[in-house]
């Protein structure tokens, strides 16, 4: 996205020099060669020998150089591969400077620092630049020092600035799925704390209710510590991951245990349907119950009083299929598409006391991912939703 137009006197003699290997005159050979650079400059001028000489003097200092003759194909270049600096000469025939500028603030924010190259001097038009969006001006002619002093200080801002938004991007999702995550054990401890209050259960009910209150506890604590743990430590090794398996038999046993009495309380009746064989999958046993307990949990929602089917069965070769399957009103057609979209809601009139953000199939969705597998959405027969966590078998321990 940059566009630059040289005068051919000033760098006529570069060009040569850059052919035969040379340093280029005026004092470039004084100019330390940086190392490392990184970035990607979209360069654009109408004369060819300007795009050959430039793209010479910033390739030689790390950078990607990506050349556009014309205004339309600067367009092109900008849509196909987004670069990190704009050089834009400003006069060129056909679409000028000013002309790109506005054809680029049309195809969305221009999030790509611009600088003119210019020969005028006007003072007006330099003032008309910087309100169509310029962040700086380069006048010809110019030193190669000037001109690579102007396009370090602008692309090492804009790389800057994208890691700190991606930081920020990265702790706000963390926040999210934390906060995600610790709403299903803490509501069962709120469910057994309530009951347990209103001295309404069964004496021999108590101790269920306790445990309930303790392991919940325990994994909210076991959440927190994951999160924590996997923000300390370094990207994990593939041998570790491929160590990791979750049990699908157990998974499922795990999964009537901790919601049966809040499925009981919803009037849900559980059918239990353990895999054939034992079937051990490549992802981390929580990991897996935090997926699927959140399905079990929207069931709990929008399927009270039917019927709910927790199944394990064997999926595509090599695969291992974990399913959840319920008699409720079922996903509308129309919603189906952006059904593991951040912050969609199942259903606007959910009964969720404002605790359900949207999140969780998409947070669902991607983690499954992440384990090399997938999930899906599939209506039932006769109604229902049904919901299908596919994940690779896991090695046998011999061959881990």
């Amino acid at each position: 996205m940059l566009a630059i137009r040289f005068l051919s006197a000033n760098f006529g003699h570069d060009e040569t020099a850059a052919r035969r290997g040379s340093t280029l005159p005026r004092g470039q050979g004084r100019m330390a060669i940086a190392a490392g650079n990184s970035g990607r400059i979209l360069v654009v001028d109408d004369q060819s020998v300007n795009l050959r000489v430039v793209g010479t003097l910033l390739a030689r200092q790390g950078y990607e150089v990506i050349s556009a003759g014309s205004g339309e194909e600067a367009l092109q270049r900008y849509v196909e591969t987004p670069p990190d600096l704009i050089l834009l000469d400003m006069m060129m025939p056909g679409m000028d400077g000013f002309d790109v500028l506005a054809a680029l603030h049309e195809l969305g924010p221009l999030q790509v620092p611009v600088v003119f190259v210019t020969a005028a001097h006007d003072r007006d038009l330099l003032l008309r630049a910087f309100d169509a969006g310029v962040v700086d001006y380069v006048t010809k002619p110019f030193l190669p020092e000037e001109l690579l002093a102007r396009v370090n200080a602008h692309v090492g801002l804009k790389l800057t600035r994208d890691r700190l938004e991606r930081v920020a991007r990265e702790r706000e999702e963390l926040v999210n799925l934390v906060a995600h995550d610790l709403k299903n054990p803490l509501s069962s401890v709120v469910f057994a704390a309530e009951l347990l209050r209103s001295g309404l259960c069964k004496s021999e009910r108590i101790p269920r209710y306790l445990q309930m209150i303790h392991e919940s506890a325990d994994d909210a604590l076991g959440y927190i510590r994951h999160y924590l743990e996997s923000q300390a430590e370094a990207e994990p090794r593939e041998e570790d991951i491929l160590l990791e398996r979750a049990d699908l038999g157990e998974t499922l046993d795990w999964l009537l245990q901790r919601y049966e009495m809040q499925l009981e309380a919803r009037g849900i009746r559980v059918e239990l349907h353990p895999p054939p064989v034992p079937a051990q999958v490549c992802i981390h046993p929580r990991v897996l119950r935090q997926v699927a307990e959140n399905l079990v949990t929207n069931a709990m929602k929008y399927a009270p009083g039917t019927e709910l089917l927790l199944s394990a069965r064997v999926g595509a070769p090599g695969y291992w299929q974990l399913i959840v399957a319920d008699r409720g009103p079922g996903i509308p057609p129309e919603r189906q598409r952006e059904l593991f979209k951040p912050f969609v809601r199942l259903h606007d009139d959910a009964e969720d006391n404002g605790l359900s953000s949207g999140l969780g199939l998409s947070l669902a969705k991607r983690i499954i991912a992440g384990a090399g597998g997938q999930l899906w959405y599939e209506p039932r027969r006769r109604g229902g939703a049904r919901f299908i966590i596919e994940l690779p078998e896991a090695p046998s321990p011999a061959f881990a």
